[in-house]
């Protein structure tokens, strides 16, 4: 009769070799077993997400400011542009000077009586230059203070004897007919006084034979044009001396502008038989006078603006500090008024009550 080993008395029999193998296949086999149920316990665990790398972007140049002219704040194709003469132009606005040339082109002007309640034009240019532009005519002081805001060369033909005498005192830059004749002609189809005219091309030879460069100055504050869905000008009327020389502005909201008329009847440009037009129209009241057979303005100080633009119309001031000092603009709250790029219009009343808008 056999009686059972106990696990102990086998493993005594058992030779060196048994026994290694016996503990090797029961490393293995334990093995097996843990790597089973750790499959079996941890293949249904939710993996942890791993984070997508987030890229950098490479940090953006900023981004370039657009070209602008410095007189007109028109986008412009070339730095350069801002490096040529301001040139200022007189041009005559009697009935026989009309139809002028080249004034539609004009980037800026001033619009006052220059005697006997005749208005005369101070236009200036610098990133337009047409071939023809006329009548041109004599200048007045207070034409060679708002010009010199500007650092302009002036374009006339004589002047009253004070202008002849400040703009020696004052030295401005000088494009006088009298003693530079080769910009300027006498056309055909008109009779003198009112037949002599220029170009910006040719006066910008002589700028250049003269040394007159790049100029120095500010030009007006200027904002982006954001036409008004509730108009409260659209039409301004100037009461600057007679039904002849008095101008009317109508609102044009499909161009965001003002056509112009005088006399009447709607102002041309001779060079195009457009009508002129402008983006900003400014009233600007200074006390009137006279000198002798000429107007007078005080045009140093501060008085009272209106500032037509966008169809609407903001009251405030005019500020000019002295002659080489540039016009700005305030509202009644004493915050700066900036300007549309465009045409700028700024004709010169001797009173508040000479100016009038309807909606």
């Amino acid at each position: 009769m056999h009686h059972k080993r106990s696990l102990k008395e086998w493993l005594k029999h058992l030779s060196t070799r048994q026994r290694v193998i016996l503990i090797a296949t029961a490393v293995v086999v334990l093995g097996a077993m843990g790597f089973g149920a750790y499959y079996l316990w941890f293949r249904d665990a939710p993996q942890p997400v791993k984070k997508a790398a987030v890229k950098k972007e490479a940090a953006k140049p900023p981004a370039a400011e657009p070209l602008t002219s410095a007189l007109s704040g028109l986008p412009i194709t070339d730095a350069a542009i801002n490096d040529r003469p301001v040139t200022a132009v007189m041009i005559e606005n009697s009935t026989d000077a009309r139809p002028q040339a080249g004034l539609n082109d004009a980037s800026v002007v001033f619009e006052a009586v220059a005697e006997g309640g005749i208005t005369r034009f101070l236009t200036l240019w610098q990133d337009t230059a047409p071939e023809a532009i006329g009548p041109v005519r004599s200048v007045r002081p207070y034409y060679l203070q708002w010009l010199q805001g500007f650092d302009a060369a002036v374009a006339h033909v004589g002047g009253s004897g004070d202008a002849l005498r400040l703009i020696k005192e004052w030295g401005v830059k000088d494009l006088d007919q009298f003693h530079n004749t080769a910009p300027y002609w006498r056309v055909s189809n008109r009779y003198a006084p009112h037949n002599m005219f220029t170009s910006i091309p040719k006066l910008n030879e002589l700028e250049a034979q003269k040394g007159f460069g790049k100029p120095s100055y500010t030009g007006f504050a200027r904002k982006k044009e954001a036409a008004s869905a509730t108009p409260n000008a659209r039409t301004i009327d100037f009461n600057i001396s007679s039904p002849l020389y008095n101008s009317h502005y109508d609102y044009e909201a499909a161009t965001n502008s003002y056509l112009r008329s005088e006399g009447g009847k709607p102002h041309t440009d001779a060079n195009s038989g457009a009508q002129i037009s402008a983006k900003v129209v400014v009233g600007l009241v200074m006390s009137q006078g006279k000198n002798g057979l000429y107007t007078t303005y005080n045009t140093i100080g501060s008085g009272q603006a209106y500032v037509f633009q966008d169809g609407i119309v903001t009251i405030g001031t005019w500020n000019k500090a002295d002659n080489k000092s540039q016009f700005t603009f305030k509202d009644a709250n004493g915050a700066e008024i900036k300007l549309n790029p465009g045409k700028t219009w700024l004709t010169v009343v001797g009173g508040t009550d000479r100016i009038s808008y309807k909606p």
